[in-house]
């Protein structure tokens, strides 16, 4: 059996329960050293054989898989975050699928989230914005035409915004052209809630400049949006006396 399970977004303690478990029962390990906490691999308990993924192609990983799976191993393909966001999992899937190999995932903590953890953000403030996006700028790999960063900047919604920051520059005109204003506020977090973490407050104006000045170019999430200062926003009705809910009658 393979197990793709979601690594967190770095702090060794925010992997699932149910992730820790899987890597105390694993025989092989398969994980992205560049972007793993190798503090995740002190749970294994079994001696596991491990695989840095950094270093292989996709068909070198899927070797490995189906060939410790037709062993009968416990396989773990560790990936950073939640695999399920730009997590390239969908093809080794396809590929166990096509070899009659059984998986199954178990979800972990995405940056976006570490990152808010961090500055003990709310993306969803009533009045401000009840949607999040997350998505990134077209790179190397492109993006579907419906889907470029401009258009949905437009929304003027709260954004999380992946493998971006060494484009920080484009990154703001896209905004900008999408309808932020430059004073939009903006922040950037660098290995959201690892040890060597950095996070800076600025604007949708400011990005290049305050990414160059902390010197961060990878590894980070741009958030952008009203809801990142906090500063105007409505109280939620899911508490306010004067709204009913299925638990509590509103208040006479």
């Amino acid at each position: 059996m393979v197990y793709f399970v979601g690594a967190g977004p770095g702090a060794g303690d925010l992997i699932t329960v149910r992730g820790m478990e899987l890597i105390k029962k694993a025989e092989v390990i398969i994980y992205a050293g560049s972007l793993i906490n190798p503090e995740l691999l002190s749970y294994a308990e079994r001696n596991p054989e491990c695989f840095d993924s950094s270093k292989m192609t996709l068909e070198e990983v899927l070797e490995i898989l189906i060939r410790k799976a037709g062993e009968g191993k416990e396989i773990v393909r560790l990936h950073s975050g939640e695999p399920s966001i730009y997590g390239a999992v969908r093809e080794q899937m396809d590929a166990l699928e096509r070899a009659g190999i059984d998986y199954c995932s178990c979800p972990g903590v995405s940056a976006c989230f570490g990152a808010a953890a961090s500055l003990n953000l709310e993306y969803t403030l009533p009045g401000v914005s009840q949607t999040l996006i997350i998505t990134r700028l077209e790179g190397r790999t492109g993006v579907p035409e419906n889907e470029k960063l401009s258009l949905l900047a437009s929304h003027g919604a709260s954004m999380a915004v992946y493998l971006s920051a060494g484009m920080t520059d484009r990154l703001s005109e896209e905004l900008i052209k999408g309808g932020y204003a430059k004073e939009t506020p903006a922040a950037i977090v660098y290995k959201a809630t690892w040890d060597e973490e950095k996070k800076v407050v600025c604007t949708v104006g400011t990005l290049k400049e305050a990414a160059q000045r902390e010197g961060i170019d990878r590894t980070a999430v741009v958030l952008v949006g009203p809801a990142i200062s906090h500063i105007s926003y409505e109280r939620s009705k899911l508490y306010d006396p004067s709204f009913s809910t299925g638990f509590r009658p509103a208040a006479d």
